[in-house]
């Protein structure tokens, strides 16, 4: 299966900051989407920055479509449609004129595509982005992203201010994207739901370090919370369990497969596990 994005060992220290990317490695399959979860200040936003080389990496390496992204590689970048969680056009523009300003900046640009996806997200033409709700603002920029011959989706909250319904029209979308198996979509979101729905994979990061990759539908259907007391939790071997977080007088530990836990511990209820869910247990968070 041909790969849209791998990032190998990608390494990024901050001056003054304990923080720093540790040796980040993901891998997209094309046709697919990734889900890519964890606190803020986790490190999402590094990634990303550093996917599309607005921030320079220490070390390791970028590979979008088989090729290294550096600054000079445009052909790489026209294959890219970028999402931040804000804007990044002038707000005294109309969608009208930024359409003109596209098409210089994007060889493939599609005028056509760009118009329809204005009407089918009801986006005034002639009306200065600084007046749109933020709402609106989002599903200009994913029009943007849409209407340039894009293979790769990078979106970090592409979702958020959207209305539940909006939100929902806006997966659809997606999903009709990636009907082209040859096409992608790395997905930052803290709206967990909307990567239930669409994802194909999940990666938690955490600390700057991926801690988990896993496919979505293992997480939610294989993947289980075993509630116990301290007791129980003491005749558990260490590779039964992922992680345990103690909530109240209650322990709650991750484990892969809740069939089979279940069926060594009959005793111990294990529920199954929602991403939201997954997180604070992976990051040993507290409730």
């Amino acid at each position: 299966m041909e790969t849209a994005l791998e990032l190998r060992n990608l390494c990024k220290t901050y001056k003054n900051s304990n923080f720093k990317l540790d040796n980040v490695s993901l891998t997209i399959p094309c046709g697919t989407i990734m889900g890519f979860v964890g606190k803020n200040g986790a490190g999402k936003s590094s990634t990303l920055n550093a996917i599309l080389n607005l921030i320079q990496k220490d070390s390791g390496e970028v590979t979008i479509f088989g090729q290294t992204m550096t600054d000079e590689t445009r052909a790489i970048r026209n294959d890219i449609g970028v999402v931040f969680d804000t804007l990044h056009f002038s707000v005294e523009l109309t969608p009208k004129k930024l359409e003109k300003v596209c098409r210089d900046i994007y060889e493939n640009w599609q005028s056509e595509t760009f118009f329809s996806y204005l009407e089918r997200f009801r986006i005034p033409l002639n009306q200065k982005i600084k007046t749109l709700s933020r709402g609106m603002t989002m599903k200009l920029s994913i029009s943007v992203a849409l209407s340039h011959k894009a293979r790769l989706l990078i979106l970090d909250e592409a979702t958020a201010g959207l209305d539940p319904v909006a939100r929902e029209e806006m997966l659809d979308v997606l999903l009709e994207f990636i009907e082209d198996e040859n096409c992608s979509i790395l997905m930052s979101s803290h709206m967990s739901s909307d990567l239930e729905k669409i994802a194909d994979y999940i990666t938690f990061i955490d600390q700057g370090k991926i801690i988990l990759t896993q496919r979505k539908d293992s997480l939610l259907y294989e993947y289980g919370i075993a509630r116990m007391k301290q007791s129980d939790f003491d005749k558990l071997d260490a590779s039964e369990y992922l992680s345990m977080r103690k909530r109240g007088l209650q322990l709650e530990v991750l484990v892969r497969n809740k069939d089979q836990f279940s069926n060594e511990y009959p005793g111990i209820v294990v529920d199954n596990a929602s991403i939201d869910e997954i997180l604070p247990l992976l990051t040993q968070e507290e409730a």
